[in-house]
């Protein structure tokens, strides 16, 4: 059994170990979604996320032969850090086994940091079993990533924040892998307030406590933005605090992810994981079960990959049609790619890349194809473009990010 009293002791541990991390109200965000919305940055911690608070709970528990026989643990990337960071300042050595899909900025990080790291598997489950082969071989102390009593009190300290600052919050909105940061910010908030609704997000990709829940086996695996809680395994701890504390849990979408994740950098100017940003993706799913009510957000982690991150914007602004695609058929002459390029002007389009083709036997013999993709203001001004471009004989058509180019 894990109590308030447990969460509670933790927050004493924590106590100028970490940071108390801010939660501010979100008024684009509740502009965006309809309801009154407060975000806790957890990605404002020093290894970015809120596992620091669960390893820390758990190292500073350890017997000093523990400490030195030393610890492992296996994570995609922020248990890992954490436990990295965290041990390296307690003066214990880490070692830690992360799948060979871990974003590379996560496995730097946990290098840094001073931990021996070992790359094994495709999935946490694989990570997991090379991780309790070494531990058994070099008689290490484990650190599970979600499954311990002390791990899931420390992560229910952010519930305890976030409602001493709003105790009037309705709902709180966590995403979850094995379920560790869901079950202590359970057990804390419905200590606190009996009458709060949580809710857990996972990725429709890795539904893997929804299934155990509805008892089901739904397909679990692939390639997710939200590497952060693709867990196959959920946790026998936690599963059974989810069962009775948190109402439901919501299947977002790779696109709805990404569009959340984009939503923090652009609306929040702060940085968000795909893990990170998947409460604000079920708000976004379910906009009418959450209008108009107090909602709190878990920012639970910002390690992203710049080079994801900005394959991310750009999609959303095609998404938003701020960028379009469009083809052309046009008269094989003299200057009539620089009358195209000073109607796009006059029409207020930047143009961002041109491919001219010739040889192509669905084009006249005395005609080209012209693949234009330009930046717009938005879709009303995209459609202006297309609009003005037919009125004048050229034909456009329309290429989507999904057709096949030829």
């Amino acid at each position: 059994m894990i109590r308030l009293s447990d969460i509670e002791d933790a927050q004493t541990i924590l106590e100028g170990r970490i940071l108390r991390t801010p939660m501010l109200p979100a008024p684009r965000l509740s502009e965006l979604t309809g309801a009154d919305v407060f975000v806790k940055y957890e990605n404002l911690q020093v290894t970015n996320s809120f596992k620091e608070r669960g390893a820390l709970n758990k190292l500073a528990s350890l017997a000093a032969a523990d400490r030195a026989r030393g610890v492992i643990a296996m994570s995609a990337g922020n248990h890992a850090q954490a436990v990295a960071y965290h041990a390296a300042k307690l003066g214990i050595a880490a070692t830690i086994v992360m799948p060979v899909t871990t974003p590379a900025v996560k496995v730097a990080a946990t290098r840094a940091y001073g931990a021996t790291v070992v790359l094994h598997g495709e999935t946490i489950a694989e990570a997991q079993a090379r991780a309790e082969d070494l531990r058994a071989q070099h008689g290490l102390v484990f650190i599970h990533p979600y499954d311990d009593p002390r791990i899931i009190a420390g992560q229910g300290t952010i519930a305890i924040e976030m409602l001493e600052e709003r105790p009037d919050l309705d709902c709180l909105i966590v995403p979850i892998g094995g379920g560790g940061l869901i079950a202590g910010n359970a057990i804390a908030a419905k200590a606190i307030n009996p009458a709060i609704e949580v809710v857990g997000v996972e990725a429709e990709l890795y539904p893997s406590m929804w299934s155990a829940l509805h008892g089901e086996d739904r397909p679990c695996g692939g390639a997710t933005l939200a590497e952060g809680i693709a867990v196959k395994n959920v946790g026998k701890l936690t599963l059974p605090i989810i069962r009775d504390l948190v109402s439901d849990v919501v299947l977002v979408s790779e696109s709805q992810l990404e569009r959340a994740v984009n939503a923090y950098l652009t609306l929040q100017k702060t940085m968000a994981e795909g893990a990170g940003a998947a409460g604000l993706a079920a708000m976004l799913k379910e906009q009418a079960r959450f209008a108009g009510k107090r909602v709190g957000l878990i920012l639970c982690g910002g390690n992203i990959d710049p080079r994801i991150l900005a394959s991310i914007m750009v999609r959303e602004l095609e998404r938003g049609e701020q960028i379009v695609s469009f083809r052309l058929t046009i008269p094989d002459r003299p200057g009539v790619l620089g009358q195209i390029a000073s109607r796009l002007g006059d029409l207020g389009a930047n143009i961002l890349e041109v491919d001219h083709k010739r040889l192509f036997l669905d084009v006249p013999a005395k005609g080209a194809r012209l693949d234009v993709t330009v930046e717009t203001r938005d879709r009303a001004h995209a459609e202006e473009i297309i609009a003005a471009l037919a009125a004048e004989g050229f034909h456009p058509v329309r290429i989507h990010a999904s057709d096949v180019m030829e």
